[in-house]
């Protein structure tokens, strides 16, 4: 039930869109190399790794899962990943714990927004490509695998080819043969390709290449296969059918004998320390080193309790081994090693390097941390994958009085299973604000406060989180002073705000000098300019971009205290601003859009109606088009139920956070207009 030698580990997460057929895929390998006694399916909520009741009600994955199996000697370690845009962050965390990322594509749907995505963000990985369904009618191979080479670079090429019916594949590479009759190209042009491609980066095999011409045998060619690989020179391709099983024991033998063992991956890119001082530091597949694991999913049961997935990189872990959380300075014994297969738990004896196991029940440890047994590791972390951000929000209120503890630490359990999930306490406009990838997402995270936590919650629509900035510089000097019997207060600020490039966050910059505010101000002079910042001028949104220096003051020997350079730099600033031409930015997203032909005019109108900006256009595969435009924040309410609206359900759609730019002069006088008159009321 357990590895016993790092180079007998295989490590993969099946990445790709909703409906490419990964958990189906899963459940065939499982089910062929005699993990399970017979495949489930997604419509019966049998799968071993769609075990969670709202993915079974769902229909779809919603979380990433662990799952394993032996074929031929080797152990490999499959996760199972979400594929619906909205839960993309959750397929992306998986991939600091693999060698490999392979990549399933349906075949009668084609290149989708979601595959070019998870194509992108494991470029430092290994990686294969699946195509799956290839038993559905009317699909173009031919077509297909050009779509793939255009959009992902030649080095895609296929390792074995499916029939005209898809009823099975062909083998290019092991032993190949020549008389069969590919539904496209051929099996030598296919073989021939590969060892091409695999031999350029091995000067000494091209050359025996050249000179024995086609006999070099596969064993040869494992080395600069993994090399090939590891650089992105070559991104196998290969043909799947997991409703009839086509392909599947070939892609079995494929991953035993062709995907890299943790020693032939690319390294983990760990960092001690943090921010430009940060070191990279190497960590290597020894056994009888200090221990160094990742966790990268953390999930939460109201009963159950914490577990945690992590990944061995270094060292040996043990029932009995004291691990370190991070930074912190005392450890945690493991007491109870697990081997997740889905929802099951068995507890094993031993984690070698390589391997992916868990530990439950320990409350501290939380997802990005680094385990290790030595404070010679402490400071260690992971470059995280980049996440899509969480751009769709809405407004909680517990329907039950005192339950906004509850809410408060259910929501603590939640964002440490999500890497996507954003929670805010809008003082201003006195809400709590979830906020996550898309409508799909944020539901979900409703249905699992109902569910897991019994909360019962009101929802609506979140305050836009507009911002304001300044288009021109200019200088303020405040004077606070404050007399009525006794010691008063006393304190000048002089500062100059100046305009940032957009997206350059605030500067502060300290040009006092000779002491006109003493040291031991300077501290409540930037409480005051940040307190500033805050609240806004405007329109009473924060303020960002911007340069805030300040180059003078007076102060008073009996008389100045810290609350009067707090008052006086505030006031510093907003007269600095007012002076500087203030302007209200508006968050603006950028918006996929995937629809058949016939809705592309009434989607353009939808988005023109809504200040959207196409940005281009693209044809995935025949009869689609996939539309990129920028929209505001403010104008996407109600939008996907207007694209299922258009494009009769069949329409589907993908947020990203874009950037924040001014907002057309109406919005900006209504938004100063309400401010004023919120003012005027608590006045």
């Amino acid at each position: 039930m357990t590895p016993t030698s790092v180079r007998d580990i295989r490590n993969l997460t099946l990445l790709g869109q909703s409906g490419s057929g990964k958990t189906t895929l899963l459940e065939k390998l499982l089910a062929a190399a005699g993990a399970i006694s017979a495949a489930g399916s997604v419509e019966k909520g049998d799968t071993v790794s769609d075990y969670d009741p709202q993915e079974k009600a769902f229909g779809h994955s919603l979380n990433s899962a662990l799952a394993h199996l032996e074929w031929a000697e080797h152990w490999v370690n499959v996760l199972d990943t979400p594929g619906l845009p909205d839960f993309l962050g959750r397929a992306l965390a998986t991939l600091p714990a693999v060698e490999t990322a392979v990549v399933v594509i349906n075949a009668a749907a084609g290149v989708e927004t979601v595959t070019r995505k998870v194509m992108d963000a494991a470029a430092d990985k290994c990686r294969m490509i699946v195509v799956n369904r290839i038993d559905a009618p009317g699909v173009d191979f031919a077509a297909l695998m050009e779509r793939i080479t255009a959009t992902f670079g030649r080095e895609c090429l296929p390792i074995n080819l499916p029939t005209a019916d898809g009823g099975r594949v062909i083998d290019c590479f092991f032993k190949p043969d020549y008389d069969a009759q590919p539904a496209f190209s051929s099996v030598r042009a296919a073989h021939d390709n590969i060892v091409d491609q695999v031999v350029e980066v091995d000067e000494d095999l091209m050359a025996l290449y050249l000179e024995q011409g086609e006999s070099l045998q596969p064993e040869q060619l494992h080395d600069p296969f993994e090399i090939a690989l590891r650089e992105g020179h070559l991104i196998p391709v290969c043909f799947t059918s997991a409703r009839s099983g086509a392909g599947v024991t070939e892609l079995l033998d494929i991953m035993g004998r062709l995907l890299p063992d943790p020693t032939e991956g690319n390294p983990p890119r760990f960092l001690k320390g943090e921010g430009p001082a940060a070191e990279a530091v190497t960590a290597t597949t020894d056994a009888d080193k200090h221990v160094i694991a990742h966790v990268f999913q953390v999930s939460n049961d109201p009963f159950r309790g914490k577990l945690g997935l992590f990944r061995i990189h270094q060292g040996t872990v043990t029932p009995s081994t004291q691990l370190f959380i991070g930074d912190a300075r005392k450890p945690f014994k493991v007491g109870h090693l697990l081997r997740i297969q889905g929802k099951s738990q068995t507890e094993i004896d031993v984690g070698i390097p390589g391997d992916i196991c868990a530990v439950a029940r320990v409350d501290d440890i939380h997802r990005d941390a680094v385990l290790h047994d030595s404070h010679d590791e402490d400071h260690f972390h992971l470059a995280p994958p980049r996440y899509p951000q969480a751009v769709f929000g809405l407004a909680l209120q517990p329907e039950k009085h005192g339950d906004e503890q509850k809410l408060s630490e259910a929501l603590h359990r939640l964002l440490d299973e999500d890497p996507c999930l954003t929670v805010e306490h809008n003082i201003q406009a006195k809400e709590t604000v979830i906020r996550g990838v898309g409508d799909v997402h944020l539901k979900t995270v409703l249905e699992a406060l109902k569910t897991r936590w019994n909360l019962s919650l009101g929802t609506r629509p979140p305050a836009i989180p507009y911002r304001e900035t300044i288009a021109g510089s200019a200088e303020a000097r405040y004077r606070h002073k404050k007399q009525s019997g006794g010691a008063g207060q006393f304190g000048e600020v002089a500062l100059r705000v100046e305009t940032l490039e957009r997206g350059a966050g605030l500067e502060l910059a300290d040009e006092v000098k000779g002491g006109t505010i003493p040291y031991n101000f300077m501290p409540a002079v930037e409480k005051g300019v940040r307190q500033a910042i805050a609240e806004g001028v405007m329109a009473g949104f924060p303020l960002q971009d911007l340069k805030v220096t300040v180059f003078d003051g007076k102060h008073h020997a009996v008389d100045s205290n810290e609350i009067s350079f707090v008052t006086a730099a505030r006031h510093a600033v907003q007269e600095a601003v007012q002076g500087a031409r203030p302007v209200v930015l508006e968050p603006l997203i950028t918006l996929t859009v995937r629809v058949a032909d016939e809705h592309f005019g009434g989607i353009s109108a939808e988005l023109s109606g809504r200040r959207g900006r196409v940005t281009g256009t693209d044809s995935p595969q025949p009869g689609w088009t996939e539309i990129t435009s920028q929209v505001p924040m403010a104008e996407m309410e109600g939008f996907e139920s207007r694209l299922k609206s258009i494009s009769g359900g069949d329409g589907s759609c993908s947020i990203a956070f874009s950037h924040y730019e001014p907002a057309p002069n109406d919005v900006q006088q209504r938004l100063a207009r309400e401010h004023q008159g919120k003012r005027g009321g608590e006045q």
